[in-house]
């Protein structure tokens, strides 16, 4: 991946086989795939940023098909999704945001018609600072059933000149979901939303 300095790469696979309830037929799985980058823009202001997100294209998309290769590797199994970033303190939040189109349509791209905006999120840290990754349905925002988060960081970074950028993904619900709402089986398909 040309531009891009990467330190560490880290790939979690949770799966849920109950919350205190019945154990599940199909145990729902979150993964989460996380890659620990040299900041470029860190320790001064830089006006110019934008072009990073081209860079970083490469990257989004090799931890896009990690992340369905450890769930199964079939594409159509992926329900939930999310993104975030973690900028060193050397940084800025705007840095951060620079992952936003390249995590975002990187999943979008390695599960094909995917509709639903990736939710995201992102905060400035030192080592061990955690970020909880909101995930909501691949298809639909409004899936209820589906809206999760899985929290993740490391004990070592960001260093301050670094980045830690996170894609996450899910195979289904949350293991017990039963607050109603729009179901998962009665998407439209049309906006994202519903």
């Amino acid at each position: 991946m040309t531009g891009i300095e990467l330190r560490k790469r880290v790939l979690t696979v949770e799966e849920i086989f109950h919350e205190g309830g019945p154990v599940a037929a199909e145990p729902p799985k979150r993964a989460a795939a996380l890659s620990v980058i040299r900041n470029p823009f860190a320790g001064r202001y830089h006006e110019d940023i934008a072009f990073f997100m081209e860079v970083l294209n490469p990257l989004g998309i090799d931890m896009a098909e990690r992340l369905v290769a450890a769930l199964g590797g079939d594409p159509k199994a992926i329900q939930g999704y999310g993104k975030g970033a973690i900028v060193g303190q050397a940084g800025e939040l705007e840095h951060g945001a620079l992952w936003h189109v390249p995590g975002g349509y990187a999943m979008r791209a390695v599960l094909g018609d995917a509709k639903a905006i990736v939710p995201s999120t992102k905060k400035v840290g030192g080592p061990g600072t955690r970020l909880d990754i909101p995930v909501t349905h691949i298809n639909a925002s409004y899936v209820r059933s589906h809206f999760d988060a899985m929290e993740v960081g490391l004990a070592d970074g960001p260093r301050a000149d670094e980045l830690v950028l996170a894609l996450v993904m899910t195979t289904g619900a949350r293991v017990h979901a039963r607050v109603g709402g729009l179901k998962a089986s009665d998407i439209k398909g049309e906006d994202g939303l519903r």
